[in-house]
């Protein structure tokens, strides 16, 4: 069998990040790294040839103009597969460019007289290419890759059958590809929740008591921030349940504009409480995020244009949050299981949210930190002005 290498799966995450007309009506647990080897592999059957490799653009970095893109060697096979694998061209050089650029499958049967190869990738590699076959990829009928298949086995050279197979075979790939993005976007879909986008509290729960325990394993604290919108209800009942939808959506973009740490875990935990955990923040660190989220929320203006679910602008001003905030230290002896200290987090949490309503809201209250004797939380006086 074929000795196929693909990047690591989160080499390939990034590849990922498409979008499909229609959403997955279903969960598929599929990786792409294991999709990328079987394409090459059935490819090979098709085709029998001496190497062989999957290209693919990176939607995140993607242009309009399509000449300024790169292609990365996602998966290959071969003599040279390993070196090549994680390496990115111009997509307007050699034939995978010229594939990619007009969507038209391509093949010659020597390389040496053919005006668009680009030799470097060769050069590089210390490899011979004698003769290539290229098919365009596609997700939809956008392409986004090629795969190359180098020097027909068994002395011959490539010929309009093989490129009418593998045109064929184009179809197979991209129902590849996109069943693993249907799995990706049905896992998302799973553990978002639909107003804000935020994580979902079935996720927080999993998730938290995932970081705890990574973060006990690697000695590093973890501070979890419990955050509710003061007298809510008022903007349900003047302006509508619509107008508070909207207010919560906004909210939840606040949210994720101010929390930076691509390690936090920052969720919807139900009506208009929220919770964002942050693995290996500290104390200061952990309240001073929370007076920023407090203080971005007081003074921000929602449903100040027209928006998905509140059509009218309303330009509402004055809506403020009390936050209670929670840390987890890892020097601190305690014998909790990540469950049990998961909810140990929350419940400190929740308790010091409640007190910094108690003591006038509009402000951050901090709990004892989780294994020391429980004391009373303090709060945390919002500064002059805020």
């Amino acid at each position: 069998m074929v000795e196929v290498h693909s990047l690591d799966p989160p080499a390939l995450e990034k590849f990922l990040e498409r979008h499909r007309a229609n959403p997955p009506s279903f969960p598929l647990e599929m990786s792409l790294a294991d999709n990328l080897v079987e394409v090459l592999r059935k490819a090979n059957e098709f085709v029998p040839s001496e190497a062989g490799s999957i290209l693919l653009d990176d939607p995140r970095a993607k242009r309009p103009d399509r000449r300024r893109n790169s292609l990365t060697f996602l998966a290959a096979f071969g003599d040279k597969a390993r070196g090549i694998v994680g390496q990115a061209i111009p997509s307007d050089h050699g034939i995978a460019g010229h594939v990619y650029q007009s969507g038209h499958a391509y093949f010659t049967p020597d390389v040496g007289g053919d005006r668009i190869f680009d030799a470097r990738i060769d050069r590089s590699t210390d490899y011979r290419t004698r003769s290539l076959i290229a098919i365009p990829i596609r997700i939809g009928t956008e392409v986004c890759g090629v795969l190359e298949l180098l020097n027909r086995r068994t002395g011959a050279v490539y010929t309009e059958h093989d490129r009418n197979l593998l045109e064929i075979f184009a179809g197979y790939i991209s129902i590849a590809i996109q069943n693993v993005l249907d799995g990706k976007l049905a896992y998302e879909f799973a553990k978002r929740d639909n107003l804000t986008g935020l994580f979902n509290d079935r996720y927080l729960h999993t998730s938290l008591a995932q970081a705890i325990t990574r973060c006990r394993e690697t000695e590093r604290d973890l501070a979890l921030l419990f955050l509710d919108l003061d007298y809510f209800k008022r903007v349900n009942d003047t302006h509508g349940h619509l107008a508070g939808s909207q207010v919560l959506r906004e909210v939840g973009q606040l949210m994720r504009a101010c929390v930076s740490d691509a390690a936090a875990i920052v969720a919807r935990y139900g009506g208009d409480e929220f919770v964002v955990a942050i693995p290996g923040s500290d104390r200061v660190a952990a309240v001073g995020l929370a007076e920023l989220l407090r203080r971005e929320i007081g003074g921000s203006v929602f449903c100040a244009r027209a928006g998905e679910i509140q059509v009218t602008p309303l330009h509402l001003t004055g809506l403020t949050c009390s936050v209670g905030v929670a840390t987890l230290h890892w020097s601190i002896p305690w014998s909790a299981d990540a469950a049990e200290a998961k909810s140990l987090l929350l419940r400190h949490a929740d308790a010091a949210m409640y007190r910094a309503k108690e003591a006038g809201r509009n402000r951050v209250c901090e709990a004892p930190a989780v294994g020391t004797v429980v004391e009373e939380p303090r709060s945390l006086t919002p500064p002059k002005g805020a």
